[in-house]
């Protein structure tokens, strides 16, 4: 995409993030219960867990570890699957970053406060919504796009006539970049887990001394939850290995048939289809290689069909040459006169001289019987 849809793509989660906290700023100050009219009611209360108070039963430190993290977690989510979407699709990606930027407002309240802050109430004193805040409206909003953007376009994100659709194109590599690539994230998480679960406990011993209870209460729950980031990731790894090898393996896959089919049909080379790589695919060079090879095969097959039809040409030229021959008045007259010598023929037509009868004709005109009686052999 060019620099200013970006801007119009990341602009939405920025908006939606500074109109979350001004809002929430302006409600701290609420005392008891304000209503702008019948239907709208603003009442602060202090949310503990996510949205709609999701997880508000869990301890307190480790509610907002978890949550906060989960929040981090999402923000590389976003960022992946903006890299990997295949199509422009603003309506997709305006909504996701409506979404993390509502997201993104609340992990803001758990990490400065503990807590979110909620304080807005649809409906009356029959039928009301829960209490929720702003940064969960536009969520819903966010939402609602992502929809919309799924049933439109779903079709150019995955298209039904594609030819690779399938994920796995070359199962060996792709699984052995995923193994590889889940294994360098493994890796990396466990000693971040091995030093983050060692300098919590080593700071809880030296804060309360070797409580067991204590170091029961705070290290074991981190690295629980700290076991379940990792697993988390290593998935997420997995996932983002088998889109990245398939735009890999794929333009190869797709490389491979089209010289294929230039070989099947070196007849009709001109009606192959040029080779079209999509977007996001590595090796995008192999459209431009595709092309010179199709082009030099083009030159390579026009040159032998001419050399063909030329050498053809003069085989028949030298067959036209030979039955003139064969027809011309001197090839008669060779041939007439060859029956005339010979008088022990299987059966032509012969030609006898009759002299004159009387002498004094001699110098007068000889007449010539063409006899068409057979002479048997």
């Amino acid at each position: 995409m060019k620099r200013e849809e970006w801007v119009l793509v990341i602009m939405p989660l920025i908006l939606t993030w500074t109109l979350d906290r001004i809002t929430k700023m302006w409600a701290t100050g609420i005392q008891g219960m304000a209503s702008a009219g019948d239907f709208l009611h603003f009442y602060v209360h202090h949310n503990p867990g996510a949205m709609l108070g999701l997880f508000a039963n869990l301890p307190p430190y480790l509610r907002v570890v978890s949550l906060s993290t989960a929040g981090a977690f999402l923000v590389c989510i976003y960022g992946l699957i903006q890299f990997l979407l295949p199509i422009k699709t603003l309506k997709l990606r305006t909504g996701m970053s409506i979404v993390l930027g509502g997201i993104m407002g609340n992990v803001t309240d758990r990490i400065v406060w503990g807590y979110v802050v909620d304080f807005i109430v649809l409906g009356n004193a029959k039928y009301s919504t829960p209490v929720f805040n702003l940064a969960d409206a536009l969520q819903w909003a966010g939402y609602i796009l992502i929809l919309i953007a799924v049933f439109k376009e779903g079709d150019l994100i995955w298209p039904e006539n594609n030819v690779r659709k399938r994920f796995w194109i070359d199962r060996a590599f792709q699984l052995k970049y995923c193994a590889v690539l889940m294994g360098v994230g493994f890796g990396i998480s466990l000693v971040t887990m091995v030093f983050s679960y060692t300098y919590l406990r080593v700071t809880i011993i030296e804060l309360a001394g070797p409580n067991g209870d204590v170091i029961e209460k705070f290290a074991q729950p981190f690295a629980e939850v700290f076991g379940l980031v990792v697993v988390g990731f290593s998935l997420g790894l997995f996932t983002v290995g088998k889109v990245l090898s398939h735009q890999m393996a794929g333009p190869l896959f797709a490389f491979e048939r089209h010289v294929q089919d230039m070989i099947q049909n070196l007849d009709h080379l001109r009606d192959v289809r040029p080779l079209r790589l999509r977007t996001k695919d590595e090796f995008r060079h192999l459209e431009n290689l595709s092309t010179q090879i199709h082009g030099t095969l083009c030159e390579l097959t026009d040159k032998l069909r001419a050399q063909r039809a030329l050498g053809e040409g003069t085989l028949a030229a030298d067959s036209a040459v030979g039955g003139a021959g064969a027809d011309s008045p001197t090839g008669e007259a060779s041939a007439a006169t060859g029956g005339t010598e010979g008088t022990e023929g299987t059966g032509g037509s012969e030609v006898a001289v009759a002299p004159a009868a009387d002498p004094d004709a001699a110098n007068g005109p000889v007449v010539v019987h063409e006899s068409t009686k057979s002479r048997a052999g």
